[in-house]
């Protein structure tokens, strides 16, 4: 059932909060300001088309071909044109993309449509609001985007699912989009060229999945400083490491800003005394790297935050005075150039990929009797007859691997195409959608050292000192079981970052 918190209202400004709601049924509403921007904005383009003089003024895909086609005449009638927008965009393959990626795109498409900016009919708005309370989701192919007209292909297959054609999903079956669209009780949409171009043209499929990446990497980094915190608890080690005047020292603000957090984490603990006077790097070192991971998602929350509250269209109708004087401009330009998605999404990958160096690496110090106080190796009750976290480090090398792979960057790997009318292309879309992989991997990192943690104090670790850190253990053990037997582990990987993550954001 929806309750207050289930609304969004596209007079304010949405956030990754907003997006992560959108995957399941919510009210988005369409209030009078908004109601009354877009109505001025579609009077700004109606007025300009037909021009001072009574003739018709040319606008890009109004009444012409799209792309490097734009000098050739477009359909005249205005249902044929949004026909012409769409049809040839058809080409996406792969895979679909993720529910959530998909509706949060489709939310942020709504909110820009909103400001009024883009000549859309206020129906239009409408009516992709009032799809957000029902579970429908357009099936959208992952591959096809470069990013840089906007997110042509995959919006246009949302667009026609929202005509009801292809498919759709809806409460989580895949079918035609036509009999989605009536089971869900909404009315397929109607379109004339302007519509159809505003609803693809623009970055919301690259912006959503950026969005939706970064933050579950900043939860991540929380929650992987919370186990560190919890891993020099159950060793002993001396948090100095953590020292305020130390880390001020180092000059970087995002370091003090994790150190101070993790020395509240770690207040009250008492050291050991039997730890190296120095700690291994992914100790010592931690505060360091989390603060430079911290720097960095800083600037990422400035460029999502632009792009969750910019306009990405083209062209962008600006109307007269709020009397009505004069019919106001249309600027053709490029704001559906996805570049800063790019470049943040690039950076994101750089930080999702150490952190999971991080996590891989605390892990790997945890299992080994060598550098872990003595615990028995791979944490295992009986080694030998029992194998313990043996299978899980596995997979976390293998998850750490293709992160590395991963993390190409892809903002600078421009591919002329279209005539050379996209000339040079951001693959932004490309940047976001591989962050949002990198990100689901780092949860199953931070769900996989969790795990070792847990079943450290199980075969000899002590208990943890810090208050906060003994909580933190005591709510791990009440949801994961001991690992005695050796059983499989992957669902316990995924409800240890499960667990973290919804600790992290309560």
């Amino acid at each position: 059932m929806l309750t207050t918190t289930d609304t969004v209202e596209l007079t304010g400004l949405l956030d990754a909060t907003a997006l992560r709601r959108a995957a399941a049924p919510l009210t988005v509403t369409v209030d009078d300001e908004a109601r009354a921007r877009v109505d001025r904005g579609r009077s700004a383009f109606r007025a300009l088309r037909q021009g001072d003089d009574g003739g018709q003024r040319r606008i890009y895909g109004a009444d012409t071909g799209f792309g490097a086609l734009v000098g050739y005449a477009g359909r005249s009638d205005e249902a044929d044109q949004c026909d012409n927008t769409l049809a040839h965009l058809g080409a996406g393959q792969g895979p679909d993309l993720p529910h959530d990626i998909v509706r949060a795109a489709l939310l942020l498409r709504t909110r820009s449509l909103a400001q009024g900016y883009s000549g859309v009919s206020a129906e239009v708005v409408e009516r992709l609001a009032a799809m957000f309370a029902t579970t429908f989701t357009p099936a959208v192919p992952r591959y096809g985007s470069v990013g840089a007209s906007g997110d042509l292909i995959p919006l246009a297959y949302a667009t026609q699912a929202l005509r009801g054609r292809g498919h759709a999903y809806l409460d989580g079956r895949r079918g035609p989009a036509a009999e989605a669209l009536t089971a869900a009780g909404l009315r397929p949409l109607a379109l004339d060229g302007r519509d159809a171009l505003a609803l693809v043209n623009g970055t919301s499929v690259t912006t959503a999945a950026l969005a939706l990446a970064h933050d579950a990497v900043r939860a991540a980094h929380r929650v992987l400083a919370d186990l560190t915190c919890l891993l020099a608890d159950l060793l002993g080690c001396d948090p100095g490491f953590l020292d305020e005047d130390l880390l001020r020292a180092y000059g970087h603000p995002g370091a003090v800003h994790v150190g101070a957090r993790m020395r509240g984490t770690l207040t009250g603990t008492t050291p050991s005394g039997a730890r190296p006077l120095q700690e291994p790097y992914s100790i010592r070192c931690a505060p360091q790297l989390l603060g430079a991971a911290e720097d960095a998602l800083a600037h990422i929350d400035g460029v999502v935050a632009a792009d969750l509250g910019g306009v990405s269209d083209n062209p962008l109708f600006f109307p007269g005075g709020l009397e009505g004087e004069g019919t106001g401009k249309v600027v053709h330009g490029g704001n559906f150039f996805g570049q800063p998605a790019a470049f943040a999404a690039d950076l994101l990958a750089s930080v999702t990929a150490q952190l999971g160096n991080l996590a891989e690496r605390q892990l790997d110090l945890l299992v080994d009797p060598a550098r872990n106080g003595g615990l028995p190796p791979m944490l295992a009750t009986t080694p030998g007859l029992q194998h313990g976290l043996q299978g899980v480090q596995l997979a976390t090398t293998a998850f750490v691997a293709e992160m590395r792979r991963s993390a190409t960057p892809a903002g600078m790997q421009s591919l002329p195409t279209n005539l050379h009318n996209q000339d040079v292309v951001p693959f932004g879309t490309q940047a976001a959608l591989r962050s949002y992989d990198m990100a689901e991997l780092l949860g199953l990192l931070c769900g996989s050292l969790a795990l070792g943690l847990r079943q450290a104090v199980h075969v000899g670790a002590r208990r943890p000192t810090a208050p906060r850190c003994g909580a933190l253990l005591d709510a791990l053990a009440d949801a994961i079981p001991p690992v005695d037997p050796d059983r499989p582990l992957d669902t316990d990987v995924r409800a240890a970052a499960r667990l973290l993550t919804a600790r992290t954001r309560s």
